[in-house]
C-alpha cells in the first residue's frame, strides 16, 4: 500500500510530462497554390518565397505530395475526416448559405481527435464544407446565391460550424471570403458583424487576375484586399494567448488561407512587391503570412515542440495559370500536365514540406506517395490515438517517412484521386488509371486566351474509354497506355471498384 500510494503521488506528474511531450501541431493550407509556384518545388519560379523555401530547408520537402481532390470543398472534408469526399455524393463547392456541413455530427475530424487527446485545437481562415444558416421563421435555407443570403436571420446560431465538429474556437469564412455572396466572418457559432449592403465592386482593382468576385452581401468595416492579414491577426492572437496562459498544453492550429485563390487582392503592403503582377503579389504575401507564423512560434518559445506543416488544397486556377504564363513566362502548374479541376498531375500533384525540430532531419526530400487524407491518421499516430473502425477510411500514417525510418518503403500501396465531376483515379507506384477520357474536369476545347485547347495534347489512344501512365518514364502524363497494358488496366480498374464498394482504401483497423 506504502509503494501503491507512493506511485499515486507521482502519476499525474509523469502524465503531465507525457502531455507536455506531446508536439504542437500547426497545419497552413493554402488555396489554389500550385507546385510550381514555390521557388523550392520550382527553380524558373518569378515569384520569391523565401519563408516557404526556408522551411523546407529546416525541414523536409514532399516531391509526391497529393491533395484528395482537384477542387476545394472536397479537399477540405478529406483533410478533416481522412475520408474521400466522394463517398458522401457530394459534388462541386459550397458557396453562400449553402450547407448543411458535409461532416456528420458522430463523424471523426482530426480537431476532435486532437481534443480527446488533450490539445486545444483552433481553425482560423477558410471553413468551406458548409454551415447551416436560417431564416426568421427558423427554417434551414441551405442554398447558394444572393437571394438566399438576404434571407440569413443573423440573430440564430450556427448548428454545424468548426466549434461543433472538433475545434475550440473559430474565426473565418463559410466558404471563400472573396468570392462568394456572403462576405461577413463568423466568430465561433455567429456572424457578430451581419452584411447590411451589396458590395459595391467598383473600387476594387481590375485585372486579369480579379475574376471571381460575386456581388453578393457585405458587412461594414469587411475589406477584401485584407482578408489573409485578419485571419493571420487570429492565428498570432491564439499563440501568443496559450504560451501566456496554457503553455504545457498542446494545441493544434489549422490556418486556412484564402491566399492564392481568386481574385488575386494582394493588401496594398504587398502590391507591387514582386515582378510577377498581382497574383505573383498574393503568394508573396502568403509567404509573409508562412514567415510571420514561424516567427510567432519562435518569439513565444514553442518552435522546438512543433511540428509544422504547409500545403495547398488542389492544382493552380486556370485563369491565373493562363494569364502567368501569358505575362510573366511563370507556369504555376510546372512541371505537370493539368491545372485545377484535372485528374492529371497538375491538379492534384501539391506542395508539402513539414517541419520539426529535432524529429525532421532539416534539408531532407522524401518520394513517399502521401496525400491530405493522411493527415489524420499520421496525427493519431504522433499522439497515440486509437482510430475508430468507421472513421479515417482513407488516412495513412505517413509518420515514418517524417521521422526517416520508413527505409523507402511505400507507406501507400494505392492513392485515390477525384476530380469535381467526381471522376476517380486510382495510382500504384508508377502506375496512374484515371477511370475516364480527359481531364475529369476542364474543357479543352474551349479555345482563345482564356480556354485550355492551346494545351490540349493529341490523344494517342482515341478509342480508349480510360487512361493509363507510367509516371517514371512519362510524367507529363502524355502516352496513354491503355491498350498496351492492358494487365495493369485491369488490376487498377479492379481495385478502385474494390475501394469504392468496399468504403474505405485504408488498412481495416482492429
Amino acid at each position: 500500500m506504502k509503494h501503491l500510494a507512493a506511485l499515486l503521488c507521482f502519476l499525474p506528474g509523469l502524465l503531465a510530462g507525457v502531455e507536455t511531450s506531446r508536439p504542437n501541431i500547426v497545419f497552413i493550407l493554402a488555396d489554389d497554390l500550385g507546385y510550381g509556384d514555390v521557388a523550392c518545388y520550382n527553380p524558373e519560379s518569378k515569384i520569391p518565397t523565401p519563408n516557404i523555401d526556408r522551411l523546407a530547408r529546416e525541414g523536409m520537402l514532399f516531391t509526391d505530395a497529393h491533395s484528395p481532390s482537384t477542387v476545394c470543398t472536397p479537399t477540405r472534408y478529406s483533410v478533416l475526416t481522412g475520408r474521400m469526399a466522394f463517398r458522401t455524393g457530394m459534388r462541386g463547392v459550397f458557396t453562400g448559405a449553402g450547407g448543411p456541413c458535409m461532416i456528420e455530427k458522430p463523424r471523426l475530424t482530426i480537431g476532435g481527435m486532437l481534443r480527446e487527446k488533450g490539445y486545444t485545437t483552433a481553425l482560423f481562415g477558410k471553413w468551406h464544407v458548409g454551415m447551416t444558416f436560417f431564416d426568421k421563421e427558423g427554417k434551414a435555407i441551405n442554398r447558394n446565391g444572393l437571394e438566399a443570403v438576404k434571407r440569413i436571420d443573423y440573430s440564430r446560431a450556427i448548428p454545424d460550424a468548426p466549434i461543433h465538429r472538433g475545434f475550440d474556437h473559430f474565426f473565418g469564412s463559410v466558404c471563400c471570403p472573396t468570392t462568394d455572396w456572403l462576405y461577413a466572418f463568423i466568430d465561433g457559432d455567429r456572424i457578430p458583424v451581419p452584411p447590411t449592403k451589396i458590395i459595391d465592386r467598383g473600387p476594387l482593382p481590375k485585372h486579369a487576375y480579379s475574376r471571381d468576385n460575386r456581388p453578393g452581401m457585405i458587412a461594414p468595416g469587411y475589406s477584401m484586399e485584407e482578408i489573409d492579414l485578419q485571419f493571420l491577426d487570429k492565428s498570432l492572437q491564439f499563440l501568443e494567448n496559450h504560451a501566456k496562459k496554457s503553455p504545457k498544453k498542446p494545441f493544434f492550429l489549422f490556418h486556412s488561407t484564402q491566399a492564392v485563390h481568386l481574385p488575386s487582392f494582394p493588401a496594398d503592403a504587398f502590391k507591387g512587391k514582386t515582378k510577377a503582377g498581382p497574383h505573383g503579389d498574393f503568394v508573396f504575401e502568403l509567404d509573409y503570412v508562412v514567415g510571420e507564423l514561424l516567427k510567432a512560434l519562435k518569439k513565444h518559445g514553442l518552435a522546438d515542440n512543433t511540428l509544422v506543416m504547409f500545403s495547398s488544397d488542389n492544382g493552380p486556377e486556370v485563369p491565373t495559370v493562363l494569364s502567368m504564363r501569358h505575362d510573366h513566362k511563370h507556369d504555376g502548374a510546372r512541371p505537370w500536365r493539368g491545372v485545377k479541376r484535372d485528374n492529371w498531375e497538375g491538379g492534384h500533384r501539391v506542395p508539402f514540406i513539414a517541419r520539426w525540430p529535432g524529429k525532421i532531419k532539416p534539408g531532407s526530400t522524401s518520394k513517399q506517395t502521401i496525400c491530405l487524407t493522411d493527415l489524420v491518421a499520421t496525427c493519431a499516430a504522433i499522439v497515440g490515438a486509437k482510430l475508430p473502425k468507421d472513421g479515417a477510411e482513407d488516412s495513412y500514417d505517413f509518420l515514418p517517412a517524417l521521422l526517416g525510418t520508413d527505409g523507402d518503403k511505400p507507406i501507400r500501396k494505392y492513392t485515390l484521386h477525384q476530380t469535381i465531376t467526381l471522376a476517380l483515379a486510382i495510382r500504384r507506384g508508377p502506375w496512374k488509371y484515371l477511370d475516364h477520357r480527359g481531364s475529369g474536369g476542364n474543357n479543352y476545347g474551349r479555345g482563345g486566351r482564356w480556354g485550355m485547347k492551346q494545351y490540349a495534347l493529341v490523344e494517342k489512344a482515341p478509342k480508349a474509354p480510360a487512361q493509363l501512365y507510367n509516371l517514371d518514364t512519362d510524367p507529363g502524363e502524355t502516352t496513354n497506355l491503355y491498350f498496351k497494358n492492358p494487365e495493369i488496366v485491369k488490376e487498377l480498374k479492379a481495385q478502385l471498384e474494390q475501394y469504392k464498394k468496399s468504403g474505405r482504401s485504408a488498412p481495416k483497423r482492429n
